[in-house]
């Protein structure tokens, strides 16, 4: 699976012969698994059409602000759109726009999404060799790498003035590998398998009622979110829960019992180097489950209970080469009780949190963590989104995943 896949790539295409070859560009970014938006200059029109563009990307080609056509339909948003985009690359890119570009010349929204966008941006020079070994230009691509844009060198070859040289763009397929190993040199955990369980189990009582709780599963689903975004191929083995995962390096593997939990788990583990079980598994399940729906009969009922497999125990047993992470979630005695949860369970970190920390918990949007490590350094963040507890996750992690206690 390629790195790309999953991502929101936003092309910029500029006046150039070369663009011709970005109708290519989109088929190649699509078949490696990506989304693809299209900016186009006006006069990138001249050399291929937007009715091909957005044929082949499944979405609308942008290259003004506004419909003029319709002088009632809303404008086209350029902040939107970098906010949008994963990654921006602009092919070609002609010596005109770099020129633009590195001196913050804003006159179309091509160059305003460029300057709006928060994510890695790729540039792809075209022009002829004169051109691009002209000091002008070179001072620009060497501007737009001081300012953290990455360039895809030209290639050598026939260009459209008939010389041989420097200045050709780089194929399409070419610039999509280039994309590939720049990300991927950037994605610590490329090539890792992660595991993450999120959400409740419902244990049966009857066809109608179950025993569960009131975990929403968001911690979970963050964890594999994040861990996508650093490489890892993930697999997400959830609970009940309403939410969804649309990026398709997530694996999510839905289940209902602590057993199903158990057996999809077991699966998945030995073949993963970095296990997370932030699911909320329940300890007790009813010894008998009734084939019908239990009838109310008197004022009170007994259910005989026996306790659930311990999935995360069972895992600390067989752990070999596996980074293992648990959750405790804990009322009192907090510290104490997730150290010996680490300890007993043969971790090598366990993520602690509070019912009595306000905003932390069951349902919430946010968490309050202490990241407590084998290694026996234990750090602990202020209330933060569920997003950015799972990037604090990961960071403790990353520190110690190559040089990890098993």
């Amino acid at each position: 699976m390629s790195i790309l896949s999953g991502k929101k790539v936003l092309l910029g295409i500029t006046g150039g012969i070369a663009a011709y070859k970005s109708a290519i560009l989109v088929r190649s970014l699509i078949k490696a698994g990506a989304s693809v938006k299209v900016v186009m200059t006006e006069s990138a029109k001249d050399f291929v059409t937007p009715l091909t563009l957005s044929t082949l990307s499944k979405h609308p080609v942008l290259s003004s602000f506004t419909n003029e056509e319709d002088e009632n339909d809303v404008w086209n948003n350029h902040v939107d759109l970098g906010l949008w985009a994963d990654l921006m690359v602009i092919a070609p890119a002609t010596a005109n726009t770099l020129s633009k570009m590195a001196n913050g010349v804003c006159d179309s929204l091509l160059l305003a999404t460029y300057l709006s966008a928060k994510c890695p941006v790729y540039v792809a020079p075209a022009m002829d060799l004169d051109m691009y070994k002209h000091p002008t230009t070179t001072n620009s691509l060497k501007k737009l790498q001081e300012y953290g844009n990455t360039v895809i060198p030209a290639a050598h070859g026939e260009l459209a003035s008939g010389l041989v040289g420097e200045g050709r763009m780089a194929e399409p397929d070419a610039i999509v590998d280039f994309i590939e190993e720049h990300l991927k040199a950037a994605a610590p955990l490329y090539g890792k398998k992660v595991l993450i369980t999120a959400g409740p189990t419902y244990e049966p009582i009857d066809p109608v009622r179950f025993i569960g709780n009131h975990s929403s599963g968001k911690m979970g689903f963050e964890l594999a979110c994040k861990a996508a975004a650093l490489g890892a191929e993930v697999v997400l083995v959830s609970g009940p829960t309403h939410l969804e995962i649309q990026n398709p390096g997530i694996k999510l593997i839905r289940i209902s019992t602590a057993r199903e939990m158990y057996e999809e788990v077991h699966r998945h583990y030995p073949d993963t180097q970095i296990t997370i079980m932030a699911a909320a598994v329940a300890d007790y399940r009813p010894a008998q489950v009734a084939g019908q729906k239990i009838k109310k009969k008197t004022a009170s009922m007994n259910i005989p209970l026996e306790p659930t497999d311990d999935i995360l125990a069972s895992l600390g047993s067989v752990k070999k080469e596996q980074y293992l992470v648990g959750f405790a979630l804990e009322t009192q005695n907090e510290l104490e009780n997730a150290r010996e949860k680490l300890r007993r369970k043969n971790l090598n970190a366990i993520v602690l949190n509070s019912l009595m920390d306000e905003g932390a918990g069951f349902g919430k949007p946010t968490n309050k963590i202490t990241f407590i490590s084998k290694d026996g350094t234990e750090k602990s963040f202020p209330l933060k989104s569920k997003a950015e507890v799972a990037g604090d996750i990961f960071n403790e992690i990353l520190l110690r995943f190559d040089a990890k206690e098993n």
